[in-house]
Order: C-alpha cells, then sequence, then structure tokens
C-alpha cells in the first residue's frame, strides 16, 4: 500500500502558536527540520500533542503542507484526522492526502456511543474512502472507547489498517497485541504512545513509538531507539533514564487542564531550548504561569539542554 516502512521513532509534532493565536508556520518548519536533523524515522501531524481538535481545518490542512514541504520526503508523515463520523475523517483525510501525507491516522467515532462491530465498520469505510494506508489510534481517554487487540489485529488481517498507535494506557492490552500481531504474521506496525518506558516496548516487540516529548528532545530518543534495535539494551535504558528525567516538566503544572499542562511544558521547554520562539497555546488554553514556565526551565538547563 506504501513505499515506506513504518517503524522507529515518530513524533507527534507539537503546533507552534503566534501569541495572536494563530499558527506560526515558521517555528513549525523550524521544528520540522530539527526533528528531520536528529534522525527520526517519521512524522506524526495533528495527533493530541499537536493540539488537532483546537484548530480549523484549514489550518491543519495548511500545517500538513508545511510539513510536508520541509520533510520534502526524507521520511513518512503520517496526518491526523480527528472527527465525529466516518464521512467527515474521509472528507477531511483526503485533503490532508492532497495536501501530501502518506498515511491517514484517526481514532474510534468521537460522541457516538457504538459497539465493537459499529467501531470496525467506521474503520472499514476509512480505509474504502482513502487512498493511503490507514492507522488506527487507540486513546480510550479521548474518545471513550478502548480498541481491543482482536479487533485490531483483524481489521489488520483484513487490509484495512496498516498499524497501530496504542496511547490506552493499558499495558496488559499492549502486550497482548504485540502476541496477537506476531500470531496473525505481523500485518501491523505498533507503535507505542508511552514516553517513558520505549526501552521496554522495543525489547518485548514494537515497531516504535510516537512520544511528544521528543518535540523537546529528539536525540535521545532515536539514540535509544537504534540502540535497541542494535540489540544494546544498556544505552537504551541510559538513554530512557535520561528521557525520564526530562519528562518531569509535565508534573511541573498543576491545577491545570491535561492539555495544558502536557503540551504547556512541552512548548514551555521547546522554548528554553529555542526550538520555538513562543510557548502560546491555543484558545481558550492559557500558557503556563512564569512561576511553573521557569521551574519546568530549571530542568532543562538541569540537563544541558538550554539554548
Amino acid at each position: 500500500m506504501s513505499k515506506h516502512n513504518f517503524h522507529g521513532i515518530v513524533p507527534p509534532i507539537v503546533t507552534p502558536i503566534n501569541d495572536d493565536g494563530t499558527v506560526n508556520f515558521d517555528d513549525l518548519a523550524r521544528l520540522v527540520e530539527y526533528l528531520l536533523v536528529s534522525g527520526v524515522h517519521g512524522l506524526f501531524a495533528l495527533g493530541s500533542t499537536g493540539q488537532v481538535c483546537y484548530l480549523s481545518e484549514e489550518d491543519r490542512i495548511a500545517i500538513v503542507e508545511c510539513i510536508v514541504r520541509v520533510n520534502a520526503g526524507r521520511v513518512p508523515v503520517i496526518a491526523g484526522a480527528m472527527e465525529v463520523s466516518s464521512q467527515s475523517v474521509i472528507r477531511t483525510a483526503n485533503k490532508m492526502i492532497a495536501a501530501g501525507a502518506d498515511a491517514i491516522v484517526t481514532t474510534a467515532p468521537m460522541y457516538t456511543i457504538n459497539d465493537e462491530n459499529e467501531v470496525a465498520d467506521h474503520f472499514r469505510a476509512v480505509a474504502a474512502g482513502i487512498s493511503v494506508p490507514l492507522f488506527a489510534y487507540d486513546i480510550p481517554v479521548r474518545v471513550h472507547k478502548k480498541l481491543s487487540p482482536g479487533l485490531l489485529v483483524q481489521l489488520g488481517k483484513e487490509g484495512v489498517i496498516v498499524g497501530v498507535k496504542d496511547s490506552s494506557g493499558d499495558d496488559v492490552s499492549f502486550r497482548r497485541l504485540l502476541a496477537m500481531n506476531e500470531a496473525a504474521g505481523k500485518p501491523l506496525s505498533v507503535f507505542t504512545g508511552h514516553e517513558m518506558i520505549v526501552d521496554a516496548m522495543a525489547l518485548i516487540g514494537a515497531d516504535g513509538a510516537v512520544p511528544g516529548v521528543a518535540n523537546v528532545e529528539a536525540e535521545a530518543y532515536v539514540r535509544l531507539w537504534n540502540a535497541a534495535k542494535a540489540g544494546d539494551y544498556a544505552t537504551a535504558v541510559k538513554e530512557q533514564k535520561f528521557i525520564n528525567q526530562l519528562f518531569e516538566i509535565v508534573f511541573v503544572p498543576t491545577g491545570r487542564s491535561g492539555d495544558a499542562a502536557g503540551v504547556g511544558a512541552f512548548k514551555a521547554a521547546m522554548a528554553a531550548r529555542g526550538i520555538i520562539s513562543s510557548p502560546a497555546m491555543t484558545a481558550p488554553l492559557r500558557r503556563l504561569d512564569a512561576q511553573t514556565t521557569a521551574r519546568i526551565e530549571t530542568i532543562v538547563d538541569g540537563l544541558g539542554l538550554s539554548a
């Protein structure tokens, strides 16, 4: 279905924002180049870290166009089409494909209350309506539905989906998914969204990772993954420990929404490193306060990552 082999470190790209709420395409281009020079194996546009559901469709398409232009074919670009119905996913996905996306990722339907057969038919409809590979995004915190390993492998065997981005937080389910996928002949590329255990997931057979904090520090994740694939697990664990020290930034904000705390912490750290020019957020999210930002900057500086 595609000339690309989906694997390795595929960061979910942060969407830089100007103080007036518009997308900062200059910062986005600089961020994409930073990730590519760091050696990432793919790019994931418009996931949760990219604040996809805070952006207009017009902005989303323009973001894909920018990422594709800067990437210039170096790695596969997977674009997130997160919508409330199969028809709306297909509509947005085809615009993203026209903009240059190599693959599409989508969730189970949002808002609607569907059983597993209906969710399966949703993915079948989307796959039939697009011309590039489709990934399933398992993120029940967003859509309130867990995609079962059995369902995912069945869709893989049918050729409906080529991969899974697992952000379920259910490591037992992830381990079962890997086992079922292997028993079925590996129809799926299976990616973990767990930032802090990528070393372990590589050891047990994950095909890659989609870690948000790679926007802040991509090189360490690439070193981790390459070491794990070479069988050098001591180095992989060492890199993971370093990343986990950095990941403490997301626990600094308190009393804020999950989106404001997580993405806000990434943006504050990225600004401290000079990767983006502003930690501004999409409305109605507010940027982190000065005291919180200073504590995040202290963590970044303490790890030798400041600009």
